[in-house]
């Protein structure tokens, strides 16, 4: 029987994330015709890219729900963007487009609203004294328990013994040369030593006070009721990664601006951006690390987050996000050299983009597919980004 898949399917450049769902929902395409779609440069297996090359050196320094894989960061900076231009990235999350970016010895600017992404990109994108990190290590875990900041929720979510150990380490850090540092071993420390189900640590729903089934371990656990072991365990794992990447990183400026991308003051003639922006109402990226909020006193910022888990996905909540995007990537656009290549990977499957990039200002060049691997037993089906590259529209003039 002829196989008619191919005649329905669209070319690679017009297939979109909605489009693709829908005719895999009704059995229309074939694995021929899935291979055709999807640009194969950017998509991986689990055998091809595990985890461990995924989190690589600094790039596991934190755990960060919607994380940019850096493999794919770095193609997109080899396929279009000039050797040595300027990087910026408007959503900068946990820093990849950054850290990929120094590596091939290309400076780069990025921005967030997130004082915690922002912390977390510092420590990652910096040139450290390896011997000064390691010193102020050694004497933050040398302090006693301390008093920790009176908050309900520290309160709530944490064994007073954890807290006070969190307390003694995060004393060390004000007048700390290398605070950041400092700041980032406690925040993934608390994250670990949470009264939290094993199995629950990306968004906990309540607090464990007893025993319970654990589902990772697959036994009876019982809630964490220290810190000290994980500051330990994540000083020596973060001393280790900082020294990995500092046999990579290139001498050039990675500028960290803790900023809203639509009014960040940006430098002149970027030459290229590299971005993977929030999706709306997936991910709330502050909740998800507000023990580091509550214990290091950071800037919530919440309020400006575009595409904020909140809002969800009502008509409202999707011109909004749509609004912010249209204004990040406008001011963005100023900034821009004539022709600079714009990636944004996006799961697009509210078919935003076409009209954001219009009214930003922009001409969409490229739209191809890319297949976002999923570790067995994780989430169910198949999922798809797709890579949209864009070129600023020139200026009409006027009159």
């Amino acid at each position: 029987m002829e196989n008619r898949s191919q005649d329905i399917l669209p070319q690679p450049g017009h297939l979109s994330s909605a489009r693709l769902d829908s005719l895999e929902r009704v059995g229309t395409l074939t694995q021929e015709a899935l291979y055709a779609a999807i640009d194969h440069e950017l998509s991986w297996s689990e055998a091809q890219l595990p985890e461990r090359e995924r989190t690589k050196h600094v790039h596991r320094l934190h755990p960060y729900l919607g994380k940019f894989v850096p493999q794919l960061a770095e193609t997109l900076l080899r396929r279009r963007l000039p050797p040595g231009g300027l990087v910026y990235d408007p959503f900068a999350g946990s820093g990849t487009t950054l850290v990929e970016a120094s590596v091939l010895g290309m400076p780069s600017v990025g921005a967030d609203v997130s004082a915690f992404n922002c912390l977390l990109m510092r420590v990652k994108t910096a040139s450290h004294d390896l011997h000064a990190v390691s010193a102020a290590l050694d004497r933050a875990l040398a302090r006693p328990p301390g008093d920790p900041p009176r908050s309900g929720y520290l309160e709530t979510w944490y064994h007073p013994q954890a807290l006070a150990e969190l307390a003694g380490f995060c004393s060390a850090i004000p007048g700390s040369a290398v605070g950041d540092v400092l700041s980032v071993v406690a925040s993934r420390a608390a994250r670990s030593a949470r009264c939290a189900a094993h199995h629950d640590l990306d968004f906990p729903s309540r607090p464990m006070t007893g025993p319970y089934w654990c589902h990772k371990h697959r036994r009876e656990c019982r809630p964490v009721a220290d810190a000290a072991r994980f500051l330990r365990r994540y000083a020596a794992d973060t001393l280790r990664r900082l020294a990995a990447y500092a046999e990579l990183r290139r001498p050039v400026e990675a500028r960290v601006m803790h900023a809203d991308a639509r009014e960040a003051d940006l430098p002149g003639q970027i030459d290229g951006v590299v971005t993977s922006p929030p999706y709306p109402g997936v991910i709330d990226y502050h909740e998800q690390h507000r023990y580091a909020y509550e214990l290091l006193g950071l800037e919530d910022r919440r309020d400006l987050e575009l595409g904020a888990a909140a809002a969800g996905h009502s008509r409202g909540a999707l011109r909004a996000y749509s609004n912010g995007m249209v204004e990040a990537l406008a001011h963005t656009r100023r900034c821009l050299r004539p022709g600079a290549p714009v990636a944004i990977v996006a799961n697009d499957r509210h078919d935003l983009y076409d009209a954001i990039a219009h009214r930003a200002g922009f001409r969409l060049v490229e739209r191809t597919l890319r297949h976002v691997n999923r570790r067995t037993g994780r989430r169910a089906g198949e999922y798809y980004e797709q890579v949209m590259w864009l070129e600023p529209r020139p200026a009409t003039p006027a009159g």
